[in-house]
């Protein structure tokens, strides 16, 4: 079984919101993604889509993306962005699908001796702009992922693979609250997407770091490929 991962699909079935006034790279970004998925990942693997699936504002729009991924072959694990508007709840949403399409929100799943945890997480603090209502979302999302860590470990899981749409840590990698649940817990890999564009790239931090892998995943970044993440042994 291989895990894949992937963020920022930014799918537009039902609203008009071409992607390609962002960079030449994003013409046609579905159809390379889409055939890179059905070429790589196989039904028994793993794919985690790190947030911003779904331009629409609406599910019943959103839904018309969703079926398209939900054909594709493989588990899809997904995290919140913070565009996904039409997200309604985490439980909801599992209910429209399928247990090969899971959402996710502080909720803890398992995966061989892997727990998958995560939230959407939020914007850290910087020097460009962050104000008290990012303060107050910080810290919230920043606590919902010390409780999916700490529900994995109740469980009795050793190994954590955390999903977050936004990174851990600012512009200059400084410490935050995302990286101090981190330090705690010790994941063995931290995957995310959100940033776009070679500046905005040089920002995120991958990866390995205190025996942490991190992972950068928006899909202009990976060249609108899936990236394997690693394979796990199904027979052990």
């Amino acid at each position: 079984m291989k895990i894949y991962a992937i963020g920022d699909l930014h799918l537009s079935t039902a609203v008009d919101k071409p992607m390609n006034i962002f960079g030449d790279n994003w013409e046609n970004h579905e159809e390379k993604i889409f055939s890179d998925w059905i070429e790589k990942v196989n039904e028994d693997d793993i794919v985690f889509v790190v947030g911003d699936i779904s331009w629409a504002s609406k599910l019943e729009d959103a839904k018309l993306d969703l079926d398209k991924i939900s054909k594709l072959p493989g588990t899809k694990y997904f995290v919140k962005g913070n565009h996904d508007y039409w997200w309604t709840t985490a439980t909801g949403l599992n209910k429209l699908y399928d247990d090969k399409m899971i959402f996710m929100n502080t909720n803890v799943y398992g995966l061989g001796e892997y727990a998958i945890c995560g939230t959407r997480g939020w914007i850290t603090p910087n020097d460009i702009k962050f104000e008290q209502k990012d303060s107050e979302i910080y810290k919230r999302e920043a606590h919902r992922l010390k409780l999916s860590l700490e529900n994995a470990k109740k469980m009795g899981y050793k190994k954590f693979i955390v999903l977050m749409h936004y990174p851990p840590t600012n512009e200059e990698l400084n410490e935050t609250l995302f990286m101090e649940v981190i330090k705690e817990y010790s994941p063995q890999y931290v995957i995310y997407g959100h940033l776009h564009g070679e500046e905005s790239f040089a920002y995120g931090i991958k990866g390995k770091v205190k025996g942490t892998e991190y992972h950068l995943v928006s899909c202009d970044y990976i060249n609108f490929k899936v990236k394997e993440i690693l394979e796990l042994d199904t027979e052990e």
